[in-house]
């Protein structure tokens, strides 16, 4: 196996990654900005008061977007046998 496929297939790797986690952290940092902005506004300082709007937020993008995970995880599974089946 050379340098360049070991690149390729860490840049494939990392892509993959960011597509499906990416959207789940965009989703958090939203939810994040809109609480903060309401203690902001309301005073209300407890900083337990995150977690659990980020959470169920975090859960509810997770189920609505398993579908796309799931297919752009088993797409970068397929490549890497492929690779494998290739024999490097």
């Amino acid at each position: 196996m050379t340098g360049l496929a070991i690149l390729d297939i860490a840049r494939d790797g990392i892509v993959t990654f960011l597509k499906v986690g990416g959207p789940l952290m965009v989703v958090a940092l939203i939810v994040g900005l809109a609480v903060s902005l309401l203690q902001a506004l309301t005073q209300i300082q407890e900083q337990t008061l995150i977690y659990v709007p980020k959470i169920v937020a975090v859960f509810a993008a997770m189920l609505l977007m398993l579908p796309f995970m799931g297919d752009a995880m088993a797409g970068y599974m397929t490549r890497i046998a492929a690779r494998i089946a290739a024999g490097g």
